[in-house]
C-alpha cells in the first residue's frame, strides 16, 4: 500500500502506487530498460537481481494496480490471456472451475484445449443466478470464476452473493474486472479473492500495447501467483509497463467520457424501430440494473446489440465511417465487433446460441469522440444495411 491508498480513486489513479523516482524527482517513473542489475556479492542487491523475476517499473505498476483494486498485491503480465493463464495454473489435476455462461473467447479456449491436457475442467452456468452457482459447486470445485458484465451480453452478477457462496464452500472468487476496471468496480471490496484485467483495454486505453494484470487479496495467493509469475516468465516488459502506468492517470477522464457517450447512444438504439434487442446495465430495464448500481459507479461504454432481421450486418459494418469494424474494446476510438466469428469464435457455435450469442449480434466499444457524430454514423449505417425487397 502506498502514502495514497486512502485517497479516492481520482487521486489515486495518478499518485497511487509508486510515485515519481526518488533518485532524481521525477514525476514519472523511468524506464528501467534492464535486463539484468549489478550485485555487491552474491545474493546482495539492491532488490533487483533480474528482469523477469522483478524490474522497478514493473513493479510500480504492480503497486499501482493493487492500490487502485485495494488488493494486497498486484502482477502485470505480457497479455491479458497471459494473466489468466497464471491465475488457472493454480489449480491441479482433477479441479473444476465454475465459469460464466458468456464468457470471453479466449478464457474459454485455454480451459477448453489448453487446461483439459493438465485434468482441469469446468462448468458453465449462468452466475446471475446464485442457485445455479450453488447447485454447480460440488468437491471437486475450487474456483468461482465470474466477468461481471459479462462479455458480450454484459449480465451482471452480484460480487458479494458469489464471494459469500464462495467463502462458505472454502473456494476462490475470480473475477475479469475488464470491462469495468477499479474506478467503476472493486470487487475484492465485495469478497473477490483474485482480480484480472486485460489491461490492453480501458487500463491502456490507446490501443497500443497488449497486457494483463492480477491483483490478490492475501499475502499466500501474492506468494503463489508471484512464483507463477516468474517460473513461467510471461512478464510485462519496462516500456509497456511505462505506457500502462501513463494510461492509468487519465482513466477517470477518458472513462467519464466513455460512459457519457454511450448512456446516449444506449438511450437512442433502445428508441430505434431497427434495433431488436439491446444489452446495457445503465438502462433501467436491464435484469442486472439494480445489482450493478449497488456495486458498480455505474453502466460503463459497452454496449452490444441486434438488429431486426431486415438487416444485412456485413452492410452494416462496411457503411460505418467512423466506428471501426475490429477486436479489441477500451480504446479512445470507437470499435465494432462480431463476437460470433471474432471475440468467441472459439466457443461452439450451439454454446453460443444457448446463451445468445447469436450470428446478429453486435458488440460496440464506445469511445471518447462526439457522441451526435456517433450516433449518426450509426444510424447511417443501419439505413444503409436494410436489405432490399425481393
Amino acid at each position: 500500500m502506498s502514502k495514497y491508498s486512502r485517497n479516492a480513486i481520482e487521486t489515486k489513479l495518478i499518485h497511487g502506487g509508486i510515485y515519481g523516482d526518488e533518485y532524481t524527482g521525477a514525476v514519472n517513473v523511468p524506464i528501467y530498460q534492464t535486463s539484468t542489475y549489478e550485485q555487491e556479492i552474491p545474493g546482495v542487491n539492491k532488490g533487483f537481481e533480474y528482469s523477469r523475476t522483478g524490474n522497478p517499473t514493473r513493479k510500480a505498476l504492480e503497486a499501482l494496480i493493487a492500490d487502485l483494486e485495494n488488493g494486497t498485491a498486484g502482477f502485470a503480465f505480457g497479455s491479458g490471456m497471459a494473466a489468466i493463464t497464471a491465475v488457472l495454473s493454480l489449480f491441479h489435476a482433477g479441479d473444476k472451475l465454475v465459469l460464466s455462461d458468456n464468457v470471453y473467447g479466449g478464457t474459454f479456449r485455454v480451459l477448453n484445449r489448453v487446461f483439459d491436457h493438465f485434468g482441469i475442467t469446468f462448468v458453465q452456468v449462468d452466475t446471475t443466478d446464485t442457485d445455479q452457482v450453488r447447485a454447480a459447486i460440488d468437491d471437486s470445485v475450487k474456483a468461482v470464476y465470474i466477468e461481471t458484465p459479462t462479455n458480450p451480453l454484459l449480465g451482471i452478477t452480484d460480487l458479494k452473493a458469489i464471494a459469500d457462496i464462495a467463502h462458505e464452500k472454502k473456494i476462490l472468487t475470480i473475477v475479469d474486472n475488464t470491462f469495468y476496471t477499479p474506478y467503476l468496480q472493486r470487487p475484492i471490496e465485495y469478497g473477490a479473492d483474485i482480480v484480472i484485467h486485460s489491461a490492453t483495454k480501458y487500463l491502456g486505453g490507446h490501443s497500443d500495447l497488449v497486457a494483463g494484470l492480477v491483483v490478490v487479496n492475501s499475502s499466500a495467493l501474492a506468494e503463489q501467483i508471484a512464483f507463477i509469475q516468474n517460473s513461467t516468465g510471461g512478464v510485462l516488459g519496462p516500456f509497456d509497463s511505462f505506457l500502462l502506468i501513463r494510461g492509468i492517470r487519465t482513466l477517470g477522464v477518458r472513462l467519464d467520457r466513455h460512459v457519457a457517450n454511450a448512456e446516449k447512444i444506449a438511450a437512442w438504439l433502445r428508441n430505434s424501430q431497427d434495433v431488436k434487442k439491446i444489452y446495457y446495465p445503465g438502462l433501467k430495464e436491464h435484469p442486472g440494473y439494480e445489482i450493478n448500481r449497488k456495486q458498480a459507479k455505474n453502466g460503463g461504454a459497452m454496449i452490444s446489440f441486434e438488429l431486426t432481421p431486415d438487416h444485412d450486418i456485413n452492410t452494416f459494418f462496411r457503411s460505418l465511417k467512423i466506428i471501426a469494424l475490429a477486436e479489441s474494446l477500451g480504446g479512445v476510438e470507437s470499435l465494432v465487433c462480431h463476437p460470433a466469428t471474432m471475440t468467441h469464435a472459439a466457443i461452439p457455435k450451439e454454446i453460443r446460441e444457448k446463451v445468445g450469442i447469436t450470428d446478429g449480434l453486435i458488440r460496440l466499444s464506445v469511445g471518447i469522440e462526439d457522441a451526435d457524430e456517433l450516433i449518426a454514423d450509426l444510424e447511417a449505417a443501419i439505413h444503409a444495411s436494410v436489405k432490399a425487397e425481393a
